[in-house]
C-alpha cells in the first residue's frame, strides 16, 4: 500500500487496535436499510429523478466505499444495490479482515456483480473509476490534509455522480474536544491504557462537571463498546468544521453541494414556530442552515451529498412531463405493500388508499408511464399524488 498522507501509519495502527465500527458480525443480510447507501434513493434525492434502467438486470452502479472500516457500509451497499460493482478500500488491515468476514457471512458477494475489498488509501486510487457513487463516512476528517482527500475523491467521480460524506461539526463536539485534549495532557495514549484512563476520567470527575454530564447524558450508550469509546475520545487525528468552513471545504474541490442527507435536522421548523419560523423560512436556504447551526449547538456532524458539476434537479412542475415519466417504489420501505409503512428514515408513514393503488399499479406495470397506468384516476390527481409520494421518498420518478 502506498502512503500519501502523513497521518496514515498512525491512523492505520489505531484502527488495527480498535477496528471500527464495532457492529457485530451476523449470518445473512444486514438489518433494515439506510437509504443513503441505496444508490437509486441517493440519486433520486439529488437529481429529482432516476435514469432509465437497462431492460434486464437493473442499474449496474459503480460504487466506491472510501474508508470502509469493518465493512458495515460495504455490506449495505452490496445488499441495497444488487448487481453493482463495489470497490471498498481502507488503510487498516485489522479492520479489513473484519470487513471480509462480515461480507462473506452476509452473502454480499452473491448480491454484487463484483466486490473488491483492498488495503489502499483513498489518496492512491489512480486508474480506478469513474464511479457513479462514492461513500466516505467519517473518513476525510481523519486525514492530516482533508482537502487532498476530497480532491482525490472528486477525481474519481463521474460527471453527475454522487458523493456522500460525513464530517464532524465543531459546535457539537465542544465537550469531546476538551476530553480529548485532557487525555492528551495526561499522556493517556491511544491504546488500552488510554481506554482505561478515559473511562476512569468520567467516573472521577464531579457529577456536576459539564464534560461528565455531557458524556453520560448523550454518549454513554454509544460508547459502551471499547472501539466506539476509543474512536470518540482517543483518536490521534481529526478535524472538525463549522458550516462556513464546510462550504469552503466543498468549494476547494470544485464540487457542488447537493443537500444534507438528514434534511430534517436543518429544517428551522424543528426549532421554531409562529413569527420566528415565518422569518426563518423567508431566508435563503444557506441562511436557514446557518440559523439552525446557531440555534442547535448539539449538532455533532454534517452528512451531505456532493456532485461533480452543477446540481440540475428535475422539478416535475409540469403535468405534461410528469405524465410521460415512469416510477419505481423505493426499496427502502418497511411493511410494503401497505398503507402503514416505515419510510426511508425508518419513521412511521401512512399513505392513502389511492396512493397505494397508484404505487401497486406502477409496480405491476413498470414499463408504463404515469398517464398510461391502468388506474381509475384523473391525470391531475395522478400528478398530485406522484409528486407527493416522490417528496416523501416513497416513489422514485424515472426521467
Amino acid at each position: 500500500m502506498s502512503v500519501s498522507d502523513a497521518a496514515t501509519p498512525t491512523v492505520s495502527a489505531f484502527y488495527d487496535r480498535f477496528p471500527y465500527p464495532g457492529d457485530p458480525l451476523q449470518d445473512g443480510p444486514p438489518p433494515g436499510y439506510n437509504w443513503r447507501w441505496c444508490v437509486d434513493s441517493a440519486w433520486a434525492f439529488v437529481h429529482g429523478a432516476l435514469p432509465e434502467a437497462p431492460a434486464e438486470g437493473g442499474r449496474r452502479w459503480t460504487v466506491l466505499d472510501a474508508g470502509c472500516g469493518t465493512g458495515v457500509s460495504t455490506d449495505y451497499l452490496c445488499h441495497l444495490n444488487p448487481g453493482c460493482r463495489v470497490l471498498a478500500v481502507d488503510i487498516s488491515p485489522g479492520s479489513l479482515a473484519v470487513a471480509r468476514e462480515r461480507t462473506r457471512r452476509s452473502g454480499a458477494l452473491a448480491q454484487a456483480a463484483e466486490l473488491r475489498i483492498e488495503q489502499r488509501s483513498l489518496l492512491d486510487l489512480a486508474g480506478e473509476g469513474p464511479f457513479d457513487y462514492i461513500n466516505s463516512v467519517g473518513v476525510l476528517h481523519h486525514l492530516q490534509e482533508p482537502e487532498a482527500g476530497l480532491k482525490a475523491l472528486a477525481r474519481l467521480l463521474r460527471p453527475g455522480g454522487v458523493l456522500h460524506l460525513f464530517l464532524y461539526a465543531e459546535a457539537g463536539r465542544w465537550e469531546i474536544h476538551r476530553t480529548q485534549k485532557a487525555l492528551q495532557l495526561l499522556a493517556a495514549g491511544t491504546g488500552a491504557e488510554g481506554l482505561r484512563l478515559g473511562r476512569q476520567l468520567f467516573s472521577t470527575l464531579p457529577e456536576s462537571n459539564r464534560l461528565r454530564r455531557h458524556h453520560e447524558q448523550r454518549w454513554a450508550l454509544d460508547t459502551a463498546a471499547d472501539v466506539n469509546f476509543a474512536d470518540m475520545y482517543l483518536h490521534p487525528q481529526e478535524t472538525s468544521y463549522d458550516l462556513e468552513g464546510l462550504m469552503h471545504f466543498v468549494a476547494s474541490a470544485d464540487l457542488s453541494f447537493a443537500g444534507f442527507s438528514n434534511p430534517q435536522v436543518w429544517d428551522p421548523a424543528r426549532l421554531l414556530g409562529g413569527e420566528l419560523l415565518d422569518r426563518a423560512l423567508a431566508l435563503p436556504k444557506p441562511q436557514q442552515w446557518a440559523l439552525v447551526e446557531q440555534l442547535d449547538p448539539d449538532i455533532s456532524h454534517f452528512e451531505f451529498f456532493l456532485t461533480k458539476g452543477p446540481v440540475e434537479r428535475q422539478s416535475w412542475t409540469e403535468d405534461s412531463g410528469l405524465l410521460q415519466c415512469r416510477g419505481e417504489v423505493n426499496r427502502c420501505l418497511w411493511g410494503w405493500p401497505s398503507r402503514d409503512l416505515l419510510g426511508p428514515d425508518l419513521m412511521p408513514l401512512s399513505i392513502e388508499a389511492e396512493d397505494l393503488a397508484l404505487l401497486q399499479a406502477w409496480q405491476g406495470h413498470p414499463g408504463k408511464t404515469l398517464g398510461a397506468l391502468p388506474l381509475a384516476m384523473e391525470s391531475r390527481e395522478r400528478c398530485r399524488r406522484a409528486r407527493q409520494l416522490s417528496g416523501l421518498g416513497v416513489l422514485h420518478l424515472v426521467a
